[in-house]
C-alpha cells in the first residue's frame, strides 16, 4: 500500500511522533511545582536554603543527585523540593550521552520516590529509552508505571505515541501495548474527570489538544495490521475533533484512494456492456472522493513549513486525477484548494 510506504517518513516529519514524548514531561515540571507551592508558607529555613545550596554546587549531575538525595531525606516536604527535582531534571535530559542519561534518570527516580515526582520523571525517562533505541526498556517500564497507576496519562500517551511511531516504520512489535495505552488514555479523557495530578490548563491541552492525536495515532495502528473499518472511524473521530490537522485527511485520503484502485482494477476486468460502466461510474466517483480530500490537505498544509513536502507530494497527485475528470484541464483546481485554505484558518 503507497500510503503506507510513505507513512514512516511523514510520522518522523511532523514532529517525531507528533508531541515530542519530552515534552509531556515540560508541562508537569511547572504544574509541580506550582502544586507543591500552593497553601505552603513561601519561608524556607536557613538549614534548606544551604542543603539547597549544597546540590548546586556539587561538581557534576551525580553529585548533584546525591546531595538532592540528603535534601530529601532531611526536607522531605520542603518547598524548594519541586524546584530542586525539575532543575535537576531538566540538566540531566541535557546530557548527551544517552546511557549516561538514562542511569542518571534511573538513579534520580530512587531520590524522588513520590506519586508526583513520577510525573516529572517518566516521561523524561521514557524519551531517553526511545532515543537510546532501547524500546523494550520504555514498554517495560512503562507496563511498571501502570502497574502502580493504570491512569498514568503522560505515560499512557507516550507508550502510545511511541508504539504509533514504531508501527509506521512496519515495526508491530509494540502495536498491541500501544493500542490498549491508547484506548485507556481516550478513556480517561471522555470521562471528564480530570486526574488530580494535572492542573486545569494541562488538562485543557489534553481535552483539545492530545485527545484527537490519541485518535489519530489508534486509526494509524489500525490501519497498519490491516484493520480498515476501526481505522476509518478513528481518523474520522479525530478529523472531528481537530479539524485543523490535514494528516487525518490525507490518511483517509489514502484509504480512500486504495479503494479506488481496486475499484478501477474490478472495471478493468468486465466486459463491455452495462456492468463495465457502472464499474466506471463507481470508479470514478470515488476517485471524486479522493481529490476532495486531497484538496483539503493541498489547502490545510499550504505555507507550513513542516508539511511543504507532504503539501508538493499530495498536490502532483492531485493535479493528475483532477486533470483526468476535467478532460486534461486544472481549471477549477485552485478554487477548490482555496476553499479549505479559508476553512482551515490560513
Amino acid at each position: 500500500m503507497a500510503l503506507l510506504r510513505r507513512m514512516a517518513g511523514l510520522c518522523g516529519s511532523i514532529a517525531a511522533i507528533s508531541f515530542a514524548i519530552a515534552v509531556l514531561a515540560a508541562p508537569y515540571c511547572a504544574a509541580f511545582e506550582a502544586s507543591q507551592a500552593k497553601d505552603k508558607p513561601a519561608q524556607v529555613s536557613d538549614g534548606e536554603t544551604k542543603a539547597a545550596a549544597k546540590i548546586s554546587a556539587a561538581p557534576d549531575t551525580a553529585a548533584k543527585i546525591l546531595a538532592a538525595g540528603e535534601f530529601v531525606k532531611k526536607y522531605p516536604k520542603s518547598s524548594l523540593r519541586a524546584q530542586v527535582l525539575t532543575t535537576l531534571a531538566g540538566e540531566i535530559n541535557k546530557v548527551e550521552d544517552g546511557a549516561k542519561r538514562i542511569s542518571l534518570f534511573e538513579s534520580l527516580l530512587t531520590v524522588f520516590t513520590g506519586p508526583a515526582d513520577a510525573q516529572v520523571i517518566n516521561p523524561f525517562l521514557v524519551d531517553s529509552y526511545v532515543n537510546a533505541n532501547r524500546l523494550d526498556d520504555a514498554f517495560a517500564f512503562g507496563a511498571k508505571v501502570l502497574q502502580t497507576n493504570p491512569d498514568d496519562l503522560p505515560t499512557l500517551t507516550s507508550l502510545t505515541m511511541i508504539g504509533s511511531y514504531q508501527a509506521s516504520r512496519q515495526n508491530p512489535k509494540f502495536v498491541k501495548q500501544a493500542q490498549e495505552s491508547g484506548a485507556k488514555a481516550i478513556a480517561i479523557i471522555e470521562s471528564g474527570k480530570k486526574p488530580d495530578s494535572l492542573d486545569e490548563s494541562r488538562w485543557t491541552e489534553y481535552q483539545t489538544k492530545l485527545l484527537p492525536q490519541l485518535y489519530q495515532r489508534l486509526g494509524l495502528m489500525s490501519m497498519v495490521t490491516g484493520n480498515k473499518d476501526d481505522a476509518r472511524a478513528k481518523l474520522e473521530k479525530a478529523a472531528t475533533l481537530d479539524a485543523s490537522d490535514p494528516i487525518n485527511h490525507y490518511w483517509l485520503a489514502g484509504m480512500m484512494n486504495d479503494e479506488y484502485t481496486q475499484k478501477a482494477q474490478d472495471f478493468q476486468k468486465q466486459s463491455p456492456g452495462p456492468l463495465k460502466d457502472l464499474k466506471l461510474k463507481e470508479a470514478e466517483g470515488t476517485m471524486d472522493k479522493v481529490i476532495e480530500l486531497w484538496a483539503r490537505v493541498v489547502g490545510m498544509s499550504e505555507g507550513n513549513p513542516q508539511l511543504q513536502q507532504l503539501h508538493d507530494q499530495v498536490l502532483e497527485d492531485l493535479q493528475g486525477y483532477y486533470k483526468y475528470r476535467h478532460r486534461g484541464s486544472v481549471e477549477g483546481l485552485q478554487q477548490l484548494i482555496n476553499k479549505y485554505k479559508k476553512s482551515s484558518g490560513q
